[in-house]
C-alpha cells in the first residue's frame, strides 16, 4: 500500500509512460502519411467520440467492480483483526489450572503462525497478476517469492518440530494449522482447563477464523473475470486507434498545430490507457504491488497486541513504510 498523500506525477507518468510514447509515434506516422503522400485520412470526430464515451463507461465499470475486490479485502483483514484480537482475549481469560502461562503462550504462538502463514500463501503469484513485473523488480517489489523462501524459517519461531514436520507436503498449511489449534482446544477441554460453554467459545471464533481465510482466498484464488478484464483493453485500443485521424481534422494546417495535434493525441491515448491500468492492478489486492493490501503490516499489528496480551517479552516492533510502501 502507498501510504503518502498523493502519487508524484512523475511516478505516475513513469509507471505509464509506453502508451504515451507510442501514441506519440503513432500519431506522428498518421500525420507524416497525411502531409508527405497527401492522404485524406481524416475522420470526423463525431463516432470517435460516441466509440470514446463508450468505451470510458465500461473503463469505469471496470475500475468499480476492480476497487470493490480490493476493498472486500481490507474489509476482510479487518474482520481477521477483529476475531485474532478476540480469540487472544479469549485465551488470555478462559484457562484455569496449572502451568497455564505456557499454555496461553502455545496458543497465542499458534494463531500468529496462522497469521504469518495465511499471509505467505496469499502473496504467492497467479498466472493473472504481474508476476514477471515483480520478478524483474519493475513498479513493484519483490516481496511475494521471498516470502516463500523464508516461511519455514518463521515458523520455527511459533511452532515446535512436530508441528512443523505435520505441516510437511501439505497443500494448505493454514488451514492445517487451525486445526491443530482447534485439536490442541479439545485435549484442554478433556484436561480440564475449561468448560464446555468456553470450549464452545474457542470454536466459535476458530469458526470466524476459517470463515475469514476462506474469503480471503476467494478473491485471491478467483481472479476478476478474464472476459471483463480483456474487452476493456481491446475497446481501448480501438478508441486510440482512431484518436490521431479524428484529431487531425481539427488540427491539420501548419506544422505547430499538426504538432499540438500529436501531443493531444498522445496525451488522450495516455489517459485512456492510464485508466485501463490503473483497474488491472487494482484486481488482485493480495499480489504484492503498491495499491494492496498491506497484510503483512496488519498481521505484525495482530501479533503485537496478542505478544502484548500474554505480557510477552519478545514483541517486534511495527512494520514502518518504505518509500512511500507498506507491505
Amino acid at each position: 500500500m502507498y501510504t503518502k498523500k498523493n502519487y508524484s506525477f512523475w511516478m505516475t507518468f513513469n509507471w505509464t509512460k509506453e502508451p504515451f510514447l507510442y501514441g506519440l509515434l503513432y500519431s506522428g506516422v498518421i500525420i507524416g502519411l497525411f502531409n508527405f503522400f497527401n492522404l485524406d485520412l481524416t475522420i470526423p470526430w463525431q463516432p470517435i467520440g460516441v466509440i470514446g464515451i463508450s468505451v470510458a463507461f465500461y473503463l469505469g465499470f471496470k475500475n468499480n467492480s476492480a476497487y470493490d475486490r480490493t476493498w472486500e479485502a481490507r474489509k476482510i483483514y479487518g474482520g481477521i483483526v477483529n476475531d485474532s484480537r478476540s480469540f487472544g482475549a479469549a485465551v488470555v481469560s478462559f484457562p484455569k489450572g496449572d502451568n497455564v502461562d505456557a499454555i496461553k503462550k502455545e496458543l497465542i504462538y499458534r494463531q500468529i503462525a496462522w497469521l504469518t502463514t495465511l499471509r505467505h500463501q496469499l502473496r504467492l503469484g497467479r498466472s493473472w497478476e504481474h508476476s514477471e513485473e515483480r520478478l524483474n523488480g519493475l513498479y513493484t517489489p519483490t516481496i511475494c517469492e521471498d516470502y516463500t523462501r523464508k516461511l519455514d524459517n518463521e515458523l520455527t519461531k511459533y511452532l515446535s518440530d512436530q508441528e512443523l514436520a505435520q505441516l510437511e507436503n501439505k497443500s494448505n498449511r493454514a488451514s492445517q494449522i487451525l486445526k491443530s489449534q482447534s485439536v490442541r482446544l479439545q485435549e484442554l477441554r478433556d484436561q480440564g482447563y475449561f468448560d464446555d460453554f468456553r470450549h464452545m467459545e474457542f470454536h466459535k471464533l476458530l469458526v470466524h477464523l476459517f470463515a475469514g481465510q476462506g474469503k480471503a482466498e476467494r478473491i485471491k484464488n478467483f481472479p476478476f473475470p478474464r472476459q471483463y478484464a480483456s474487452t476493456a483493453l481491446w475497446l481501448t485500443f480501438v478508441f486510440c486507434a482512431f484518436v490521431p485521424f479524428g484529431l487531425l481534422e481539427l488540427f491539420k494546417g501548419s506544422i505547430w498545430t499538426e504538432t499540438v495535434c500529436m501531443i493531444i493525441s498522445a496525451t488522450i491515448i495516455w489517459i485512456f490507457f492510464l485508466m485501463e491500468k490503473i483497474g488491472d492492478y487494482s484486481e488482485n489486492p493480495f499480489e504484492g504491488t503498491y495499491n494492496d493490501v498491506p497484510i503483512t503490516s496488519i498481521s505484525r499489528g495482530i501479533e503485537i497486541d496478542l505478544r502484548e496480551m500474554i505480557n510477552d517479552e519478545n514483541i517486534p516492533a511495527p512494520i514502518e513504510s518504505e518509500n512511500g510502501f507498506l507491505m
